[in-house]
């Protein structure tokens, strides 16, 4: 399903929408709008403006207040915005009542991240994945966008005597849903054979919520070549190494990143790529300490481990991009600005971080600062399972 929402040359306009709970902190839904921005922005959109408004929940109708949503109609009519994003998966029934009232384009949180997947998708495997969660979404949809689907089964002579256009509409997407989910299975039953005929080697997973440096790392620690960049979901194959220290091997393994929210449609068609995650003997989660959510984004990544039943792993927690991290001094009596200085090394392995999530380790990826103690620390952890595994080799 080639359905991309953001694929004009010119880069499209956008603006952002979000519901911040009367519980929560307003920082927290700038943030979850600064995620959002970077997402409009890795699809290829150029944000102009944030909204969002302070609700017990979202409204059932319209997600926002009617006096909201007016307010938005005046921008998107006098700044000429082509597209409203909303920072929730939106029924199709408040997309309906939100297209009625704005004149430009409305997606939601998911549609954009399916989006993105859809860009990212390199291998059949990944294809076919994306594609799979993008008609399911879509499925339940219809009634708000009709497109032709039959046109793609020939047209003539498949249209029952009467029969309405949306029904073909969902009967062709409920035989391509079908379709999908058998050539993943096929797809499935061979890499579960390439997995078997690994053996018996440790496996190392490297998890993390999405752009905490993944890639980066897999590189430097196996010396491979995979695609890293500042944006989004930059990969979503997994990539397997097999690597050898002192002699015992095991297999290294990056996967697609996690995230907020995360579409339940991607996390179901993403399952069996994410059986490196359930098959591996020790998860590496990577954070990125720079980010100021990043205790938010550990429990996310936290959360998905245990949907996908891989929360009692071994894990060892990497604390990435020490390099970019700052903590905020102020002065006793607050006479001076706050200021922001880095922390050494030893500050890092005395502060609350390291006494809340043991075994950790501090490193920047990027500069190869404090590489020698991950591998230090992760060489004992695997030879400990491998001893276990091989008792007779030692």
């Amino acid at each position: 399903m080639a359905q991309h929402a953001l694929t004009h040359k010119q880069a499209e306009t956008a603006i952002l929408i979000g519901v911040s709970l009367k519980s929560q902190r307003d920082e927290i839904i700038l943030e979850y709008l600064d995620e959002l921005s970077f997402l409009a922005e890795t699809a290829g959109a150029v944000v102009q403006k944030h909204f969002y408004q302070k609700l017990d929940h979202p409204d059932a109708g319209t997600y926002v207040r009617k006096g909201k949503l007016e307010e938005i109609k005046e921008y998107v009519m006098a700044n000429k915005i082509d597209i409203a994003i909303f920072d929730d998966e939106l029924s199709p029934a408040q997309l309906r009542n939100i297209e009625a009232e704005i004149t430009c384009k409305v997606l939601d949180r998911t549609g954009l991240i399916l989006d993105i997947f859809a860009k990212r998708a390199r291998t059949a495997q990944s294809k076919i994945q994306v594609e799979l969660a993008q008609y399911k979404y879509l499925l339940p949809r219809l009634k708000r966008m009709w497109t032709h689907l039959e046109k793609q089964r020939g047209g003539i002579g498949m249209r029952g005597p009467g029969e309405a256009e949306i029904e073909t509409d969902r009967r062709v997407i409920r035989t391509k849903l079908a379709l999908l989910k058998d050539k993943l299975i096929d797809i499935e039953k061979v890499n579960h054979t390439q997995r078997k005929s690994r053996g018996n080697m440790v496996r190392v997973a490297l998890v993390g919520y999405t752009n905490v440096g993944k890639s980066t790392l897999m590189n430097l620690l196996s010396k491979s070549d995979v695609f890293a960049e500042n944006k989004l979901f930059a990969t979503l194959d997994t990539t397997v190494r097999k690597i050898a220290w002192n002699a015992i091997p095991f297999l290294l393994s990056d996967t697609v990143g996690f995230i907020r929210k995360l579409p339940h449609d991607l996390i179901e068609s993403f399952k069996s790529t994410l059986d490196e995650v359930r098959e591996a003997d020790i998860l590496i989660h990577v954070v990125d300490i720079s980010h100021p959510g990043f205790e938010d984004q550990i429990i996310v990544v936290n959360q998905t481990l245990m949907e996908l039943g891989a929360a009692e792993k071994p894990l060892l927690i990497v604390f990435n991009k020490i390099d970019a991290y700052t903590f905020i001094e102020k002065d006793e009596l607050d006479l001076t600005p706050s200021t922001k200085q880095n922390l050494s090394l030893t500050e890092f392995k005395t502060s609350w971080m390291a006494k809340e999530n043991t075994p950790c380790v501090f490193i920047s990826a990027t500069d190869k600062e404090n590489i020698a103690e991950l591998r230090e620390v992760l060489m004992q952890m695997i030879q400990d399972i491998h001893t276990t595994r091989y008792p007779n080799a030692y």
